[in-house]
């Protein structure tokens, strides 16, 4: 047991020493580790006395003079792996990976079509959002026109005239809008844009670019819910949220108005525990936010789904009236009422 928590400390301090750029061989190496522990472990004693110095010059090369408090922490860490199979193994490297990595996103925009009404004709251009650094597979996937990225241009050009100031739009014609070159073009350029704009921290975290990106699916999702049809408007609110979420880290508060919908959505469509569920995830962005429009409304609806699902909503209803006792009596909506006032025009 002593010679196999060697071995995974080992492998592990290997790990923590490879660069990002390593890690994909690494991955593989570290599997081949982990299939010669059986046959470690089966070892004389004179054996393991020969492979343990060996173990630790690798060590040593990979990562020199380790701090007490980090071999504390490692052997403590790893200590309950040393039972992992190979597979829960990887899981656990992988999921080490992915808090150290830092998230990013990827536009992409692998298609298009031409729209064609009684007045108009236009390209939609369909750009498909991926996450990096991480394992995460989920990607967002929207549609948005030429006079869509020039709006969002004139907006940014407005309040980020410095930033702006090397980026380039790609100019309309008079003719040609419609061929497959000038289309080709216009693909690869707004993919450069969006991939620039994404790298100005100031621009990436301003509303009027998650707007771009966000705001149209919103407005539908909203509109669905207003209209009672709350099945189309929770699968449009639940494809954004994500896309929301990678968007606005740092700032929750900002998630909570589709977060509260999708709350609405779940509970008109008598699903009380998805409700409850989101519900949660709301709550959490206002623990110290008890004065945004959303909480009471909220802690409210909170309560009436715990009481219909057996849970405790005793601690619901303390907030509520330490709340009360704190403020002057208001009116106050319900959270179905603040929903349906959202992206009204």
């Amino acid at each position: 047991m002593l010679l196999r928590n060697v071995i995974f400390f080992v492998i592990f301090q290997w790990w923590l020493a490879m660069d990002q750029d390593s890690h994909c061989t690494a991955e593989r190496e570290l599997l081949e580790a982990v299939s010669s522990i059986t046959t470690f472990s089966t070892t004389s004693p004179s054996d393991e006395e020969q492979i343990q110095p060996k173990a630790e010059i690798s060590c040593q090369v990979r990562k020199e003079n380790p701090g007490k408090g980090d071999l504390q922490d490692s052997n403590a860490s790893l200590s309950p792996n040393s039972l992992m199979t190979t597979k829960e193994l990887q899981e656990y490297w992988r999921n080490e990976k992915r808090q150290c990595r830092q998230v990013k996103l990827l536009f992409e925009i692998p298609s298009t079509r031409i729209v064609e009404h009684h007045l108009s004709k236009y390209v939609m251009y369909k750009i498909i959002i991926l996450q990096t650094g991480s394992f995460d597979s989920n990607k967002s996937v929207i549609e948005r026109r030429y006079s869509d990225f020039e709006k969002l241009h004139r907006n940014l050009l407005e309040e980020f005239s410095e930033e702006m100031e090397d980026v380039t739009f790609p100019k309309k014609t008079l003719t040609g809008n419609f061929t497959e070159e000038i289309i080709n073009e216009r693909k690869l350029a707004f993919k450069d844009y969006l991939r620039l704009l994404y790298s100005m921290k100031y621009i990436r975290r301003s509303k009027k670019f998650i707007d771009f990106l966000t705001r149209p699916e919103l407005q539908e999702a909203y509109g669905c819910l207003r209209g009672g049809q709350y099945t189309k408007a929770l699968e449009i609110l639940l494809e954004v949220i994500g896309l929301q979420e990678r968007l606005t880290r740092g700032n929750p508060l900002s998630i909570v108005p589709t977060l509260c919908a999708i709350v609405v959505c779940h509970k008109d469509l008598e699903n009380p525990a998805s409700a409850f569920e989101y519900g949660e995830k709301a709550l959490s962005c206002l623990h110290v936010h008890t004065s945004h429009r959303y909480y009471i409304p909220l802690l409210e609806t909170m309560i009436t789904l715990a009481y219909e699902l057996g849970k405790d909503f005793l601690s619901f209803q303390e907030k509520l009236e330490e709340w009360k006792a704190k403020k002057d009596p208001i009116r106050v909506f319900t959270l179905k009422e603040l929903a349906v006032r959202e992206y009204v025009q």
